[in-house]
C-alpha cells in the first residue's frame, strides 16, 4: 500500500525514496516494471506504480521498500539516507560480517566529543 507524499515533498527534500528508488533501480540496470514486478507488485500496476514512486506522487510502505531493497540489493536504510550517509550504506553492505565489525570498532574509537 503506498502512502501520497504531501505536495509540498514532491521536490524530493524532505522525502529522497523517489530519487534513491530510481538511483538503485538504474544502477541495476532494470525498467520501472521489470523492478516492480520482481518485487511482487501485480503485473498490471507494477510499471505505474514504481513510476509514481520515482516520481514521489507516492511512497511505498515499508513492506514494498523492503521487497525493493532486497531486489535491488540496498539496505533499506539507503531509501532515507542523504547523499554522504547512503554512499556509506551502500560500502558497509558490501563489506563481510568481520569487516563491518572492524568499521564499527574503529568508530567507536573516535573521539567525537570536542
Amino acid at each position: 500500500m503506498a502512502k501520497s507524499i504531501p505536495s509540498n515533498a514532491a521536490d524530493n527534500t524532505s522525502c529522497p525514496v523517489p530519487r534513491r528508488l530510481k538511483q538503485a533501480r538504474i544502477k541495476r540496470g532494470l525498467s520501472q516494471r521489470s523492478l516492480g514486478i520482481t518485487a511482487g507488485i501485480d503485473v498490471a500496476s507494477a510499471s505505474a506504480r514504481m513510476n509514481q514512486y520515482e516520481r514521489g506522487k507516492h511512497v511505498p510502505d515499508y513492506e514494498t521498500l523492503c521487497q525493493l531493497a532486497l531486489v535491488l540489493d540496498v539496505p533499506v536504510p539507503y531509501f532515507y539516507a542523504n547523499d554522504n550517509e547512503a554512499e556509506l550504506l551502500l560500502h558497509m553492505s558490501l563489506l563481510t560480517n568481520e569487516q563491518q565489525g572492524l568499521v564499527r570498532g574503529l568508530v567507536k574509537r573516535i573521539n567525537f566529543n570536542p
